[in-house]
């Protein structure tokens, strides 16, 4: 590998780049976890944490992936052979309904085109004609990292309450919670799934149950096989500010460093800034000459931005040319979208002169490989980035 000075650019929707801060409240000494210290500590996060999630609910944390927390959901609340709903939004939906079928669920996928969110209609249609109640819950992904395409869970919501069905609602937010507004509690949502790598601007590590009273019901007759990922230790625990398990002290610091940011630049603000940012970057795209890959406008992802390459271009060989000429990791298409797209990330600990400085290096590595990107893109984000 040829020497770099500078900082890499990691532009990939996530792990995202931790704060200087963050990586040094991760620096201090480890305390006993079994002391007052610590608790004190877990019953500040605890509640600290509420509000980016929008409920006064508990929220249970794991020393784990978001793979871990969606398991979490999923044993928690459902017994063998229970009949889910799954929408299939993108790479990480399918890997979703994989985990519920391995589990020992019964699922029944709602195919999508990865370029749309789940649909309110299709939703309403499905729960009406399940009048014997079969669905025990519908899974959605929120933001659908692999796409960029953000579904619209308030109507999700409405859909499901407008037929009486009494199915749990079951919502990942890895790669928006922290960065796209979230009302787990105004809208309804039972379980909601979060990791710690991407807006809340930790190393990966941490994941998180949100969890509702309807929810907890269900945790209590449900027969999937659980012992770590069982909720009622945890939450017994954490009334005396404990786990029960050696949690991930240093990345329990970072996290409480993380939310003293978040709320000091406050949560509406902080959705604002990306949206802005998310606007700018599609404003490069289609001044590129390139088409974004989310095709309602009600659904694009403040996240990211997945953009489609044309049939004879390579998305990877761009994003090799990149990382070879400028030091910058951009997001590979997954799934059934590998080599047709590339992912600029622009969440987290971000701001407008990263932003530029992503979409320069990626319009200059268009131009390095050989696609004739017209140089009005960068200007057109500009623009966005430069109106108040």
């Amino acid at each position: 590998m040829p020497a770099r000075t500078g900082r890499h650019f990691l532009q990939i929707p996530g792990p995202t780049n931790v704060p200087d801060q963050v990586l040094r409240a991760m620096a201090a000494p480890t305390i006993d976890h079994r002391g007052p210290e610590f608790a004190a500590l877990t019953a500040h996060l605890l509640e600290a944490i509420k509000p980016v999630f929008g409920t006064t609910g508990p929220v249970v944390i794991y020393p784990a992936s978001g793979t871990g927390a969606w398991e979490a959901a999923l044993v928690n609340t459902l017994s063998p052979g229970d009949e889910v709903l799954c929408f299939e939004t993108g790479h990480f939906s399918t890997l979703w309904q994989d985990m519920a079928k391995a589990l020992g669920l019964n699922v029944t996928s709602v195919p999508g085109d990865w370029r749309h969110g789940a649909s309110p209609e299709e939703l309403t249609r499905r729960l009406a004609a399940d009048s014997a109640h079969t669905f025990k819950a519908v899974c959605v992904v929120h933001n659908e990292t692999s796409t960029g395409v953000t579904s619209r869970i308030a109507d999700l919501r409405r859909a499901l309450e407008s037929t009486g069905h009494p199915a749990l609602l079951l919502v990942d937010t890895i790669s928006s919670l922290g960065s796209i507004d979230y009302r787990h509690d105004e809208w309804g949502v039972d379980v909601t799934v979060a990791g710690s790598q991407k807006g809340l601007m930790l190393p990966p590590g941490l994941s998180f149950n949100a969890v509702s009273d309807k929810a907890l019901a269900a945790s209590k007759t449900s027969r999937l096989a659980k012992s770590f990922w069982d909720w009622a230790p945890v939450l017994e625990a954490n009334r005396r500010g404990f786990f029960p398990y050696t949690p991930a002290t240093n990345l329990l610091y970072a996290l409480a460093e993380a939310l003293d940011m978040l709320a000091a630049e406050g949560l509406t603000q902080v959705y604002a800034r990306h949206a802005r940012h998310a606007a700018a970057t599609r404003a490069a795209v289609r001044g590129w000459g390139l088409e974004v890959l989310c095709a309602d406008e009600r659904e694009h992802s403040g996240s990211l931005t997945a953009v489609l390459m044309p049939e004879d271009c390579d998305a990877d060989e761009l994003r090799a040319v990149v990382l070879e000429r400028f030091d910058m990791s951009l997001g590979a298409g997954l799934g059934r979208l590998a080599g047709r797209v590339f992912r600029i990330g622009h969440l987290g600990h971000f701001n407008d002169l990263t932003l530029a400085g992503t979409l320069t290096g990626v319009q200059m590595g268009l131009g390095l490989a050989g696609f004739p990107a017209d140089p009005a893109g960068l200007p057109a984000a500009l623009k966005v980035l430069g109106a108040r």
